[in-house]
């Protein structure tokens, strides 16, 4: 069975669990602007959350995130709800009335269109710190983006769980990096003593562009660098399932990697803010870590052109008019 057949199967067995209520809640039309709404700060959403849900709905749904996610993606999702509960006791012992809001069943499942292996649709699955998007169209996975995932606190700091770290790769790696690139290099890759207070490219249905910054370009590194700026591409992309996450790199590096840069501003010291940009013509990675003293993560790839699979449904399109 392909991926995108195991990923309909385990949205259908989703959906075809909920009774009538649930489902029109859960159900929109593929061609609607909802498709397009996301957001990673705390508030509801449209779609189903993970609290109106029956145990077996929930179960159900979990097989949603492991069909169309990675082992380490899908555990990673796991742990950023469950963090819910650890920053609502963090912030009631600090006094912060906002804890109330805190709660690992504030996670919202939709579905656009109908999953079937003859049709467009996609699926997502939101909350505070988790916005993941996939679109189908018949039997391919077309689309894998916007992809957020956040953590906060990135490092649980007492209490049950203390030390226990979320979302490890997105530092690591781009640390890694920054630590082997040459003194020429980190000239032109590290631009500012001071990082952004989040990401930039915004929410919108478009990334925005505009201020997200370049650094050193790929061409212009030794190989071991070319290859550690890969390795952390490749974390971003792995956050699908392994299949569907070759085909997106066949295609992103296919079309070549020469003009990607890497750019990295704030302090290179752990634990004091920092942020990053992987740039390139066809995607953008950005990760923040500046708020709550540096413990908190937010970060995002962007497949410029074909977020919700919107270049490859309309070259699909394209190609049935012809």
């Amino acid at each position: 069975m392909t991926p995108a057949r195991e990923i309909t199967a385990a949205v259908r067995a989703w959906l075809d669990g909920l009774d009538e209520s649930q489902r029109r809640q859960a159900s929109f039309p593929f061609e609607t602007e909802e498709r397009f709404v996301w957001a990673y700060t705390p508030g509801s959403r449209k779609g189903l959350a993970i609290g109106d849900m029956r145990p077996d709905q929930r179960v159900a749904s979990t097989a949603i995130l492991t069909s169309a996610l990675s082992a380490r993606t899908a555990a990673e999702v796991n742990a950023i709800m469950a963090l819910e509960t650890v920053l609502g006791r963090l912030e009631r012992s600090d006094g912060r009335g906002g804890w109330i809001r805190r709660d690992p069943e504030l996670y919202w499942f939709a579905v656009f269109g109908t999953p079937s292996p003859t049709s467009a649709w996609s699926w997502r699955v939101g909350g505070h710190h988790v916005a993941v998007h996939l679109t189908v169209l018949g039997d391919h996975v077309v689309g894998t983006t916007p992809s957020f995932l956040g953590a906060n606190p990135a490092v649980i700091p007492s209490g049950p769980g203390a030390g226990t770290r979320t979302l490890t790769g997105e530092e690591a790696l781009a640390r890694t990096l920054l630590s082997e690139l040459s003194a020429a290099e980190r000239r032109a890759g590290f631009l500012d003593g001071v990082a952004p207070a989040d990401i930039l490219t915004g929410t919108g249905r478009h990334a925005d562009l505009r201020s997200v910054p370049a650094g050193i370009r790929h061409a212009d590194l030794g190989r071991p660098r070319q290859a550690s700026m890969e390795r952390l591409i490749r974390h971003y992309i792995d956050r699908a399932r392994p299949e569907v996450a070759n085909e997106t790199w066949t295609r992103i590096a296919g079309a070549g990697l020469g003009d990607v840069t890497f750019a990295w501003a704030g302090s290179d010291a752990p634990g004091r803010g920092h942020y990053y940009a992987v740039r390139g013509p066809a995607f953008v990675i950005e990760y923040d870590n500046t708020q709550n003293g540096a413990n908190h993560i937010h970060s995002v790839w962007r497949d410029v052109d074909n977020d919700w699979g919107e270049d490859l449904l309309a070259r699909h399109l394209a190609e049935a008019h012809t």
